[in-house]
């Protein structure tokens, strides 16, 4: 009783200290982002930072595996790591060079929904790095030679991740969470379709989607904005769509919630079984994401606060570690619990995860869950912009997503708006405790997965 005791007063006083961290920070990290729209089309947001010499960019392109055909999975991945391996002005090895001896970094790679090139580089080098950035945006050459090198590079690393057994499961979730959706594959693709991709295929879809319009700039640091909207003039006035067709829409297509439940036992010989539990979940812009998200810290999403946690770990001593997660994308969402935990475990295990998603829907949160959740969730935000970096990525996001310029000083309201007829409203709507998708990597003799589950 005195340790139970001791553990209220302990989590009583993080969640003051965290309520005061955030309004502390609130006026410090709160944004000034000023937004120009080109006469290309391209979003030019900019928050000025002088408190050191650097300057980070993000570029978002409207380019991901929603945009390739399924044949060719993987091209939009690979012609964004491809762009900095040769361009219309340096080949490969000069623009590497030149990165290296600046102690600049830019870095190219594709999400479930878009394309983003990173830029960081010091304030004296910002000239040159821009220029270099552009060039490797609008003018890749997609050499034959870097190409074959770059797809066995590519391969090699699908090939290491599937011998991760928690990877081979969450890919065996998504194919199945997302049946008609490319949501449903990995960024990388997979090394038959990788095989086929040529590099005419790499400069059409480079063509057709890495186009100024739907294209976000982000940048955050020791730069005026004078200065900037020079280096934007000069290097990427001229960015343009090809001038002899429409620039291409997207259509992805909506994915039903499943209709019955589904298990993929993928063997494997360990000791620990990696179990994902989930479904459809919710799009970014959906008015419930907040709701949700204070929802899903209650239940697995809030570490050692959440009752997922308590129970699961604290309680049975089923797994170490065990948490719930709603990933939120343009078009869709996916809703997911995972487990590791020993192979004779995994029944019981699934069986707890099930009982807190019943509980969950089916029960209401304490006043204290509640204030601790949005106690959390409003005090760690600062931290989403604590660096110039952050800043960068974040302030491209919150455009990419549409949830408004202001958004960074919306958000602790919006959050200390949500009540507990929400919390159950969401549970009710988004949680899967019937027609869940159930993977499991491990060793499928020593689980023995019971058929109530499969």
């Amino acid at each position: 009783m005195v340790f139970n005791k001791f553990n209220k007063k302990i989590v009583m006083l993080a969640a003051f200290l965290t309520v005061a961290a955030s309004l502390l920070c609130e006026s410090a990290f709160a944004l000034d982002t000023r937004r120009v729209v080109m006469p290309n089309g391209l979003v030019v947001l900019y928050s000025e930072r002088h408190n050191l010499p650097v300057v980070k960019m993000t570029l978002i392109i409207n380019a991901s595996k929603l945009d390739e055909p399924e044949r060719l999975a993987g091209l939009a991945n690979l012609t964004a790591v491809m762009l900095t391996e040769g361009a219309k002005n340096r080949k490969s090895k000069e623009i590497h060079d030149e990165i290296e001896f600046a102690g600049a970094s830019i870095e190219a790679s594709t999400t479930s929904d878009y394309t983003a090139v990173g830029l960081s580089t010091l304030k004296k080098d910002l000239p040159k790095m821009f220029e270099i950035l552009a060039d490797c945006v609008l003018n890749p050459t997609f050499s034959d030679a870097e190409l074959r090198q770059k797809k066995e590079l590519v391969k090699g690393s699908i090939k290491h991740e599937d011998e991760s057994p928690a990877y081979a499961a969450n890919k065996a979730f998504l194919g199945a969470v997302f049946v008609k959706s490319p949501y449903g594959r990995v960024n990388e693709g997979t090394p038959e379709a990788i095989d086929l991709i040529k590099r005419e295929d790499l400069v059409k879809f480079h063509d057709d989607f890495y186009v100024p319009s739907g294209s976000i700039l982000s940048v955050a640091g020791d730069v005026t904005y004078d200065e900037l909207m020079e280096l934007v003039n000069k290097y990427l006035s001229g960015w343009a769509a090809p001038a002899k067709r429409q620039v291409k829409q997207r259509a992805v297509p909506e994915q039903p919630r499943p209709a019955a439940k589904k298990a993929i036992l993928i063997n494997r010989d360990t000791q620990q079984a990696n179990v994902i539990l989930g479904g459809i979940g919710i799009k970014r812009d959906n008015p419930d994401f907040y709701a949700v998200s204070v929802m899903n810290y209650i239940l697995g999403g809030g570490g050692f606060a959440s009752r997922m946690v308590k129970t699961i770990r604290d309680d049975r001593g089923l797994a170490y570690d065990i948490h719930s997660h709603f990933a939120s994308f343009k078009y869709a969402g996916i809703f997911q619990v995972f487990i590791q935990t020993k192979n004779e475990f995994a029944n019981v295990a699934i069986t707890e995860i099930l009982k807190q998603i019943k509980h969950m829907k089916e029960g209401t949160v304490t006043n204290e869950e509640l204030a601790d959740a949005k106690a959390y969730l409003t005090g760690s935000f600062p931290r989403k912009i604590d660096t110039m970096d952050k800043i960068a990525i974040f302030m491209a996001q919150v455009e990419y997503y549409g949830l408004g310029i202001d958004f960074d000083k919306k958000y602790p309201a919006i959050i200390n708006a949500i009540t507990k007829e929400d919390v159950k409203r969401a549970a009710q709507k988004y949680l899967a405790d019937k027609n869940y998708q159930l993977a499991i990597a491990g060793n499928q003799e020593k689980i023995g997965l019971s058929s109530d589950y499969k």
